[in-house]
């Protein structure tokens, strides 16, 4: 499979931690030589795993049960390898924490369309993410290093292969059906006019306030921001590297007292009054009018997609006209290529209908996804089928690779496990 249509482990991990609303009533699940397992950590972890694995955990109980039992079992063993790197000493360089997090943050925005959609995902802004999370990327980093060293001269020879199969060809899975698709998408956005009756109402805030009135009176009444209007658009103390850049540019430049220009953001137009500066944390309120888009907005924006589609059935490229025309970055310089996609890995249910709706080289109607509005072309199809020797050569010898590496992990943990005082506190997975 290309590399593209998984989600690496981490990116679970962070989507438990990040995209899950519960709270836990935490507490310690295991111990394990001079590091903790918090109930938390479990959780969240079991639930980024859950995401991927299209688990539900309200309906599916029997499965969530079995997979965190799994997910507490690969946390031991993360530490019982961090261990064994802490005493031999081995690090990972600040340069290959930050590429790595670089990596994952390109993927998020690859599932999710847009680093404004990933900032509005998870709440918090990219650098923040970064921040939050670098040293859970440096211990994976560790991990992996630990891994390697232990792994890199095991290989498999082709007869190794061949038994494999033999042995394991009646419980490999088949090949499943599979689309190759383009597709342009063109962004939710304001027009022309929808953007000039916003900008017309941040205009008259700030006539407004130049005139004397009062800045948190106006913003009770005028602000769209629903979680800091009703404190006189207040956001209190935030820290750099946790806004959007254009708002937090223009907000650490003001001085105490001072009000800014207008500022433009994904979600709209801002004027912000500085409170308070303290080093790299300031004390602000802001007013927002937010750039919604309108119905005719998006009958514009459906009508450009129908016209591509024509101009494509009339003999033009799809792959130029996506090229010139889609939003979506990722894809955008191939064309709007997807890659070879297996149908049920498929998570946006529009694009999995089409998988089986569309034959090849036909383009669907424009249709609408929470990032936007798209055109899509399938360009191939291939049906399931059972595993061989001959056109999956190189899948079975990863699969067999895999397999004795696992072995040898496995074998290597539990020795390095009676160096180590491991407790699991039973009576805490029990009552949560």
């Amino acid at each position: 499979m290309r590399k593209k249509q998984q989600l690496p482990i981490l990116i679970g991990c962070l989507m438990g931690a990040m995209l899950m609303a519960e709270d836990f009533i935490d507490g310690i699940v295991a111990i394990v030589g001079d590091e903790i397992i918090l109930y938390s950590e479990l959780m969240q972890t079991t639930q980024g795993f859950a995401i991927q694995m299209g688990i539900d955990p309200q309906k599916q109980k029997d499965q969530m049960n079995t997979l965190k039992d799994e997910v507490l079992k690969n946390l031991i063993s993360e530490r019982v390898l961090l261990a064994k790197a802490e005493e031999d000493t081995i690090t990972v360089e600040d340069q290959q924490v930050d590429t790595e997090l670089e990596n994952k943050i390109q993927e998020f925005i690859r599932q999710l369309g847009s680093r404004e959609r990933v900032e509005a995902q998870f709440g918090m802004s990219i650098e923040k993410i970064k921040r939050d999370y670098r040293d859970e990327v440096r211990k994976q980093l560790i991990v992996q290093k630990v891994r390697m060293e232990k792994l890199q001269s095991v290989n498999v020879s082709r007869h190794e292969v061949e038994q494999f199969f033999l042995t394991m060809q009646d419980s490999l899975p088949e090949r499943k059906p599979s689309v190759r698709m383009r597709h342009i998408l063109i962004n939710l956005k304001a027009g022309e006019e929808t953007r000039q009756e916003a900008f017309d109402q941040i205009k008259e805030i700030q006539n407004q306030l130049l005139a004397g009135e009062d800045f948190e009176i106006l913003a009770k009444k005028y602000s769209q921001d629903p979680g800091t209007a009703s404190r006189g658009g207040s956001l209190g103390f935030v820290e750099r590297g946790t806004l959007y850049p254009e708002f937090e540019e223009a907000a650490f430049n003001l001085e105490d007292g001072e009000i800014s220009d207008i500022v433009e953001t994904p979600v709209g137009f801002h004027i912000i009054q500085m409170i308070e500066k303290r080093g790299d944390r300031v004390n602000i309120r802001h007013i927002l009018i937010r750039l919604e888009t309108s119905e005719v907005d998006e009958s514009k924006i459906v009508q450009t997609l129908q016209e591509l589609k024509e101009r494509a059935r009339a003999g033009e490229d799809f792959a130029e006209l996506a090229g010139k025309y889609s939003d979506d970055e990722t894809t955008r310089e191939d064309g709007g290529d997807l890659g070879w996609l297996p149908v049920d890995m498929l998570q946006i249910e529009q694009f999995k209908n089409l998988a089986f709706a569309l034959k090849e080289g036909e383009i669907s109607e424009p249709f609408k996804t929470p990032f936007g509005y798209h055109l899509v072309k399938m360009e191939e199809k291939k049906p399931a089928r059972k595993l061989n020797l001959n056109d999956d050569y190189e899948d079975l010898k990863n699969m067999a690779l895999n397999m004795k590496h696992q072995k040898i992990l496995n074998e290597w943990i539990d020795e390095l496990k009676k160096d180590l005082y491991i407790e699991i506190k039973e009576d805490i997975l029990e009552n949560q």
